[in-house]
């Protein structure tokens, strides 16, 4: 696994940094490799102000804000912000709040946390900020135009638009329900139009409503498409042209990129790219991840795309993302080793227990378990609003399904959990450093596991077309939760997101963190890491530390609960909570988490004798059932189930006042750039503080 940082790299700051650094593995890239990497990271930063648009209305303008600022400082002031708040009469303290806003913002790509949706403001006041922007007419103008969206306190969140919350993918003026979002998406759906690159845009004509589809593309169309909802007065009108600036410089840069391609595949995916984001057509989008997935071990590794959906309040569309990175492969070497064992890691998984078939895998699982491309990489461009340790694409299930997919590990930012400024609140003082120690290897295998396993296991019973089913529909398997026949499963043309909606992500993650959790004991699994009897770090001391950590990131996920509006702001968070209430509820008192409120005080208990006995069988619990609604679309069980288990009410409520008292600073991530210099391409990294992220985002000229 990625080494653990050394006390030399770690920074303490008031916003904690983390330099995503590169310059090993980069070094080791021959120089066409570098003009490849080069010209698909000026491809993957070209969509930043795509992601700033899909975030909030105000993100371009607040992004435009900082970066001039960071100008007039250079032209200036020498790039000294100190001289420059002394000539804006403002303290070093409110410029560098300034700064750790600045930074926040950058590397979140808007004014929402990336990690949990929650909005996030300047801490220093309205007036001190109007001063800074005095130093030129222009930051001036920027600052007028987004101050308020800046400091008010609502919407707090991302979510459905109303009092609490705003989202992005529905930008208007009207109101807009569920209910109109639902049909809008099945019109879509039934007239064969993905929805993961489009926006809905609501609005009255002539007194009729009219939904706009915003379809990013670089083409605008001027056929528009229309269709009609129902037997009413309401009009749906496909739009392409969204976003197409950004994807314009998008198709050029990997245009340029395409030339020096290792493989006539990589040339296909990026040419199919390039149809799809000009065109809008995501089929073809589909046909670009079959090639990509065909791309093994690649030097360099790219995702492009409208991938995860994670912020759209209706589960399905989808936010840009763009990441170009450099394979490692040692690392990548002992991740291939699990991936040769991993069948019979998963005859060990609750939904294969008591099925001889399937080659002791059970009716519930794939067939045949296609060892996918699992590799270790450092991301050298990684334009996203949150920075993932682990990467399971693509989403697609048919594609997933039937041509595979493939697994990553991004090492650079797995290596911010071993940073001794990330203690947790939730431990008691004097075990605070075994944990940490422990934490790193635990929380790598962890999260190894989730991908491969927790994503790329299981198996949809699905009728397809002309009556065919992917199981004996004469003789149905057995639900091993009812032990009856199943009687539910996916008819022709429906998805796992399509029926699941809003809970399909948090869901499937919290499936996939269940299925690492739960392995986590095996001693045959730890061991590929090096972790036996005669090891420094034993197995019981790893799986010991996963479930403290289990306990520790479902308080943790409290904070990006909205209490006012009844709702969470994060997949991952949601997930985590559950588990822990599951954990409670269902493990016989070997979890607990002690409370003092008058000192605002949680602590993580586990009974470490008892974690076997008492605390896996809930975890199998929990992960069977889960396991099984997902198989066989039984979103009515799994919405009664899940939305229980994540019901913050009660004693959580009071939990939750005090994980936000002891609320952490999220991460901030700092990435370097590549520049030309004739043909050679030179590699800069930036210093670890928010002058460093701010000039960092600067010199990509965007």
């Amino acid at each position: 696994m990625p080494r653990q940082l050394n006390n030399m790299e770690k920074q303490q700051k008031t916003v904690p940094i983390h330099a995503l650094s590169v310059h090993g593995p980069f070094s080791n890239l021959t120089d066409r490799e570098k003009l490849y990497a080069h010209y698909m990271a000026k491809a993957a930063w070209s969509g930043t102000r795509i992601i700033l648009r899909q975030v909030s209305p105000e993100s371009n303008a607040i992004f435009d804000l900082v970066l001039e600022l960071f100008k007039i400082c250079r032209k200036l002031f020498a790039g000294d912000w100190y001289e420059l708040a002394e000539a804006c009469r403002v303290t070093k303290a409110e410029i560098e709040a300034f700064l750790d806003y600045g930074a926040t913002f950058l590397s979140n790509i808007g004014n929402y946390y990336g990690s949990g949706d929650q909005k996030f403001r300047p801490g220093l006041k309205v007036e001190s900020m109007e001063a800074i922007s005095h130093v030129s007419n222009k930051t001036e103008r920027l600052l007028h135009s987004v101050a308020q969206a800046m400091y008010s306190p609502q919407p707090s969140s991302l979510g459905f638009p109303g009092n609490e919350a705003q989202s992005a993918y529905y930008p208007s003026d009207l109101a807009f329900t569920k209910e109109e979002v639902a049909d809008v998406s099945n019109i879509l759906e039934q007239s064969g139009v993905l929805p993961e690159n489009t926006r809905i845009r609501k609005k009255m004509q002539g007194g009729e409503v009219i939904y706009e589809v915003l379809q990013a593309s670089s083409l605008v169309d001027p056929h528009v498409q229309t269709l009609k909802l129902g037997d009413d007065d309401r009009t749906v009108r496909v739009v392409k042209g969204d976003h197409a600036h950004e994807l314009t410089a998008i198709c050029r840069h990997l245009r340029e990129a395409s030339q020096f391609a290792a493989n006539e595949i990589q040339k296909k995916f990026l040419d199919q790219y390039i149809k799809s984001f000009e065109s809008g057509d995501l089929e073809v989008y589909k046909e670009s991840q079959k090639s990509w997935i065909k791309d093994t071990a690649p030097r360099v590794e790219n995702i492009f795309g409208f991938v995860e959906p994670y912020r759209d309040p209706f589960g399905i569309r989808a936010e840009f993302e763009g990441l170009v990175a450099i394979s490692d492969a040692g690392e990548t070497k002992l991740l291939s080793r699990l991936v040769d064992e991993s069948s019979k890691f998963i005859k060990q998984l609750p939904w294969a227990q008591g099925f001889l078939e399937n080659n002791g895998k059970g009716p519930f699982e794939k067939a045949l378990f296609e060892p996918p491309d699992f590799s270790s990489i450092h991301t050298l461009a990684y334009c996203s609003s949150i920075i993932f340790a682990g990467i399971n694409l693509p989403n697609y299930n048919d594609i997933r399904q039937d041509c595979g997919f493939k697994n990553l590990i991004i090492a650079n930012r797995m290596t911010a959990e071993s940073n001794s400024s990330a203690i947790s609140p939730f431990i008691d003082p004097p075990d605070v450093s075994i944990f940490q120690k422990h934490k790193y290897p635990a929380y790598y295998i962890w999260v190894v596991l989730h991908e491969l396993l927790g994503h790329g296991t299981g198996k949809m019973m699905c009728e397809g077309e002309h009556g065919k089913f992917n199981f004996d529909i004469e003789h149905p398997p057995i639900d091993p939760l009812t032990g009856d026949s199943i009687n539910l499963w996916y008819r022709p043309g429906q998805t796992w997101t399509g029926v699941f909606a809003d809970l399909a992500t948090t869901v499937d993650e919290c499936r996939a963190e269940l299925v690492g959790a739960y392995l986590m004991d095996n001693k045959n699994l730890l061991g590929l890491f090096g972790f036996n009897s005669s090891s420094e770090i034993s197995p019981e001391d790893i799986t010991y530390n996963v479930y403290l950590q289990l306990g520790v990131d479902g308080l943790r996920g409290l904070q990006n609960f909205n209490i006012e509006a009844g709702s969470w702001g994060q997949a991952h968070s949601r997930a985590h909570f559950a588990i822990l209430k599951c954990l409670l509820r269902d493990g016989k008192g070997f979890m607990k988490i002690d409370c003092d409120s008058s000192h605002d005080q949680l602590r993580v208990r586990v009974d470490r004798s008892r974690i076997i006995s008492d605390g896996k069988p809930a975890l199998a619990g929990m992960l069977l059932k889960l396991h099984m609604y997902r198989c066989t679309a039984d979103v009515k069980s799994c919405r009664s189930y899940y939305e229980d288990l994540s019901q913050v009410e009660g004693e959580y409520s009071e939990w939750r006042r005090i994980v936000l008292a002891k609320k952490q600073p999220k991460w901030v991530f700092v990435q370097a750039n590549t520049f030309l210099d004739g043909d050679e391409v030179i590699l800069k990294e930036y210093e670890p503080t928010p002058e460093g992220v701010i000039q960092s985002w600067a010199e990509r000229e965007l």
